[in-house]
């Protein structure tokens, strides 16, 4: 069924942003998945957190490969720009558009079966490459799309709707991600918009890949007894102890200070992500000590959601390639051309 296009009803006057916007023009067309469906509560995330951050809708660029999830950037926005990628192919695809365009906030929704299965080796490299983008996974454990099938997430012991459990260990994106450098790492659940705005908002403030596990329960094929991705598991066994705020550059700061459970850290472009309900002795900055931590938790089959793991002393893809501080389509001639003296100059280090 073809998306449509949400009726503007006339209602009482909605807040505007920064930029004069209202809440409406961060939206896009009707949804078409599930009624209840957890994609379309991250959509609402999206769209809040987007207008929250007064982004200009016109340099926002929306990625997604295929499945349910790579339906969800229909859903909000409508005024950037898009691109809809081969199944397992989006983060490519954002690497391509962020070396030709660093002026554009990228947000690429995938899901469990697009990232950790057919694309998880582009997945593995964008995060190496340090990509600046928000890439989040849709996780519902299961192929939705093609009715059903376990996905590479699936736990050991999670049972289908149908069909034996599953033996095979899982793909934790959180742990892909320490082990592979990855310097924003969160995980959580797509029936808490309080806990996942702030975390969007910090996402897109990140120099680099801000990579976000959101279980997203699939009603119609794993929202039943069995499965450890239901809204009801979730609810039962989410540890939600590393909660962060978000605090903009724009804003006065007074966060700075720790102490009484909280720590601050100034990310690159002067914002400040303040965390609170820190257990005693995490630290969001220790790799090794947030790895052990979350595989501690998953071995008495809890969950741990908020903003696990933040680094923002890694330099992102431009900064190690050196590229031009503007979108390339901004350079000048001379700039694109610089003559058969500087591509000698080139040639000269492959002699």
């Amino acid at each position: 069924m073809p998306s449509i296009v949400k009726p503007l009803i006339p209602l009482a006057p909605l807040a505007r942003n920064e930029l004069g916007l209202t809440i409406r023009d961060y939206e896009g067309a009707m949804s078409t998945l599930c009624a209840g469906c957890g994609h379309d509560s991250i959509t609402a995330a999206i769209t809040h957190a987007l207008w929250e951050l007064s982004t200009p809708p016109h340099m926002i660029a929306k990625l997604s490969g295929i499945g349910c999830s790579s339906k969800t950037p229909t859903y909000f926005v409508r005024g950037a720009h898009g691109f809809n990628s081969a199944h397992g192919r989006m983060a490519a695809i954002a690497t391509g558009a962020a070396a030709a365009n660093r002026e554009l906030t990228y947000i690429g929704v995938s899901g469990d079966g697009d990232s950790l299965s057919i694309g998880l080796g582009h997945l593995a490299h964008a995060i190496r490459r340090a990509v600046k983008m928000v890439y989040i996974i849709e996780n519902n454990g299961v192929y939705g799309l093609t009715k059903g099938q376990l996905s590479a997430s699936a736990d050991v012991g999670t049972r289908p709707k149908k069909g034996e459990a599953n033996v095979v260990a899982p793909i934790d994106p959180i742990l892909l991600g320490l082990s592979l450098g990855a310097t924003f790492l969160a995980r959580s659940f797509s029936g808490d918009k309080e806990q996942l705005i702030p975390i969007l908002k910090a996402a897109a403030a990140h120099n680099g890949l801000a990579l976000i596990d959101v279980i997203s329960p699939c009603v119609t094929f794993n929202d039943h007894e069995g499965s450890t991705k239901s809204y009801r598991f979730m609810r039962e066994h989410e540890v939600k102890e590393v909660v962060a705020d978000f605090i903009p550059e724009r804003e006065e700061i007074n966060a700075r200070l720790s102490g009484g459970g909280r720590r601050s850290v100034t990310m690159h472009d002067g914002s400040v992500i303040t965390f609170r309900s820190v257990p005693e002795g995490y630290d969001p900055t220790d790799r090794m000590a947030v790895e052990s931590y979350v595989r501690e938790h998953q071995s008495t089959g809890e969950v741990v959601t908020g903003l696990l793991y933040l680094d923002e002393t890694k330099p992102s893809m431009h900064q190690v390639n050196h590229t031009p501080s503007s979108a390339l389509n901004r350079l000048t001639f001379d700039a694109v051309c610089p003559g058969s003296a500087a591509l000698a100059e080139l040639m000269a280090d492959f002699r």
